[in-house]
């Protein structure tokens, strides 16, 4: 799959933060019509300190059947600094977005979108590079604030910024495991980017679909590849 190139990597944090910055601005959330006939999952990871692994697996929607996966191993520069993760994963995601063959009407990342320091997680950064739909499903909270959901499944509570404003939720898909954190990338809003995950999580599940596949082929990747 090609993707609008919107920007080079050879930037500082410094620089990386100023970048975010600006590119917030390109966001756009709304709503998302109906449900998608397929949806890519995303998972990365990093074997080595300076070397990664990224996997896209794509699924159709809902019969949750596998119609394609992809992979892209290589070096990795920048560090791993919170609220920049685009910057550690996003080039080695777009090395394997490029081989992909099926264009997904959806695309979910292990990672924030709106709900980011700047407004631009990994989800919202690669939304504006493929161009697409994106959520982002985080396993843990980035920023903002929240109550606690109720230990039971299906639960859901708001997270705020710091004026108050709504930027995303936090979910309990499976009574006894932390909350999963739910956020609109791009072209979806929070209402639809909720509601999908919601219908892509599994009973007994913690997390969606599309990204637990996408973690099941990149531990199995990883044993072979590393």
């Amino acid at each position: 799959m090609d993707y609008k190139p919107i920007h080079g990597w050879d930037v500082s944090p410094e620089e990386a933060i100023e970048l975010q910055k600006k590119l917030r601005d390109l966001v756009v959330l709304k709503p998302f019509p109906g449900y998608p006939r397929s949806v890519a999952g995303v998972d990365l990871s990093f074997p080595k300190p300076d070397e990664g692994l990224a996997v896209i697996v794509v699924l159709e929607f809902p019969s949750f059947r596998i119609a394609e996966v992809v992979h892209e191993r290589g070096k990795v520069s920048f560090p791993y600094i919170p609220g920049l993760l685009a910057f550690r994963e996003g080039p080695l995601f777009l090395l394997a977005w490029k081989k992909l063959r099926m264009k997904p009407d959806l695309v979910i990342f292990d990672g924030q979108g709106l709900a980011h320091p700047r407004k631009l997680g990994i989800a919202s950064h690669m939304g504006l590079f493929i161009e697409l739909p994106t959520i982002g499903v985080a396993k843990s909270k980035l920023f903002g604030s929240c109550v606690e959901p109720e230990d039971v499944p299906n639960t859901v509570t708001h997270v705020h910024d710091e004026a108050g404003k709504t930027i995303g939720f936090a979910l309990r898909t499976k009574k006894g495991a932390p909350p999963i954190f739910v956020s609109p990338g791009h072209l979806i809003n929070l209402e639809d980017s909720l509601r999908l995950v919601r219908e892509m999580t599994l009973p007994g599940q913690r997390l969606p679909e599309p990204t637990r596949l996408a973690h099941i082929y990149t531990q199995r990747l990883k044993s072979s590849l590393f």
